[in-house]
């Protein structure tokens, strides 16, 4: 049987204190894989540095002199998490690697789940492979809550998610030349590949606590991960916010009438804290109409721009 090459891709931001660990766990699995045929001998890790501030990139060249199986890219400073990804995506694609497999630095993701993605990849003939999360046991209540709300509110909005799968995949060559013809500046990898297609599978396990450091993701880039998720899919929010305008333009005119009717009769009596109110509301309702156009046009007036995503510092081979 012809053995896959496989390339293990991992952004990593000011993660010193977990990349020993995490290049050690994943070396392991691949010399596993290797002795048992499932992927060729020249496989390799590859890190994504994201502009670290630690010694994340220096621990990356020592590893890479003392294992030989590591790569690692060096970004100029912090783009972020999903053009870490895209980046190693991209540096691997048009090559002689079979398969590559993303998963964040930090351990929470079972990296034992590779080896089945590799085998439906192979024997199965599936091009995208989703790791997926069999609980949220590891995560505070309020996030399983509101994790639960986002992806209900996605598919709401007739954006294809995957419940509970973060960016841990599994994708072939095939899918990585489609996903080259991706050109959107602020992209939400968890909503694109369903949207690429092709045949895919599920691989579930269950998600550890973070080996060291902190999370990279506190609820501030959340809320900005969720906002990006939502407008770089959906443009129902602004129909949302349209119909709400109307909605209310329609109740104003009934209860314009209903004054008029009521001046005409002397019923009425004008009073200050229905006039505040209104006020109030109104006002809230346009400030709100008006972010959610903004953020449209924000992403606009980045995407005219047509900057790079990221700016590669150093390369080590």
């Amino acid at each position: 049987m012809l053995k896959r090459k496989l390339a293990i891709i991992l952004p990593a931001y000011n993660e010193e204190e977990v990349i020993n660990k995490t290049t050690q766990v994943l070396s392991e699995l691949l010399q596993k894989m290797i002795l048992n045929s499932q992927i060729a001998s020249d496989s390799f890790i590859m890190y994504v540095d994201d502009g670290s501030a630690d010694r994340t990139w220096e621990l990356i060249n020592e590893l890479s002199d003392e294992y030989g199986h590591i790569k690692g890219l060096k970004f100029s400073h912090n783009f972020g998490h999903q053009n870490a990804l895209i980046a190693g995506l991209t540096e691997v694609t048009g090559s002689d690697v079979d398969f590559a497999v993303t998963i964040d630095a930090d351990l929470q993701d079972d990296p034992n789940a590779i080896i089945e993605m590799v085998e439906l990849a192979t024997n199965e003939n599936k091009d995208i492979v989703y790791g997926v999360r069999n609980d949220r046991t590891s995560d505070t209540w309020f996030k399983r809550q509101t994790a639960g709300l986002f992806y209900k509110f996605m598919n709401w909005l007739g954006v294809k998610t995957i419940p509970n799968h973060a960016d841990f995949r599994l994708v072939n060559q095939k899918v990585l030349g489609a996903f080259q013809e991706y050109t959107e500046r602020d992209m939400f990898l968890r909503g694109i590949f369903p949207v690429i297609g092709f045949n895919s599978a599920e691989v579930f396990y269950a998600r550890a606590e973070r080996e060291a450091g902190e999370t990279k993701y506190p609820l501030k880039k959340m809320l900005q991960f969720a906002t990006s998720g939502i407008t770089s899919f959906s443009v129902v929010p602004i129909t949302l916010v349209r119909n709400v305008g109307l909605l209310i333009s329609g109740i104003s005119i009934l209860m314009l009438i209903y004054i008029f009717i009521g001046s005409i009769m002397q019923q009425t009596q004008l009073g200050w804290p229905s006039l505040m109110v209104s006020i109030w509301f109104l006002g809230g309702i346009q400030l709100t109409a008006i972010g959610v156009i903004g953020e449209y046009i924000g992403k606009i007036f980045m995407e005219v721009k047509h900057r790079p995503r990221y700016i590669v510092a150093e390369r080590r081979n």
